[in-house]
């Protein structure tokens, strides 16, 4: 169950604390760091430093349970028509409770915010960003990721990561 507080702040129920998502502040830098740096051991994330993070706090969003940061998703707006979910990763423990689709979920509607109709990520996990209405689509659909990140991967020549796509109408 979500429950909003504001724009920017959701509850999902779960027993026994709540878990709260909510926009990053420069507080969760580190905890942030710890969370990509278990996204980097598992593979599925490109190294971040705690300065970089701290440079792009804004675009950070983090699931917190009892003053811990248990998830975080990013969003990347590449042009001011496109935007990327990224660096999204949970906890183990927390992995089957639906805090990243929350997480996802936040960051779609910050770009619905902005005024961005097309999110775009790079996955693995096909299945949960179709749940979420996103659709396969190629990657050459996004040159901005490409020569942004992809350029400095160092498994770009043989990636196995999916072009996942969700575009919308922004109300008239």
């Amino acid at each position: 169950m979500l429950e909003v507080r504001s724009s920017s702040t959701a509850v999902l129920s779960m027993s026994p604390v709540a878990i709260i998502i909510r926009r990053a502040t420069l507080a969760d830098a580190e905890q942030i760091a710890a969370l990509v740096d278990l996204g980097v051991s598992e593979g599925q994330l490109l190294p971040r430093t705690p300065d970089e993070i701290r440079a792009s706090i804004r675009d950070w969003v983090v699931a917190e349970q009892d003053a811990r940061v248990i998830g975080i998703g990013a969003l990347l707006e590449m042009s001011a028509m496109l935007a990327e979910v990224r660096s999204l990763v949970v906890a183990p423990e927390y992995r089957k409770f639906g805090v990243g689709a929350r997480i996802v979920h936040a960051l779609v509607e910050e770009a619905r915010t902005r005024g961005i109709p097309t999110v775009f990520g790079l996955t693995r996990a096909v299945p949960f960003f179709e749940r979420l209405g996103f659709a396969v689509t190629d990657k050459e659909n996004f040159p901005e990721k490409v020569w942004r990140d992809c350029i400095v991967c160092p498994v770009r020549f043989d990636c196995d990561e999916t072009a996942m796509v969700l575009e919308f109408r922004q109300a008239s």
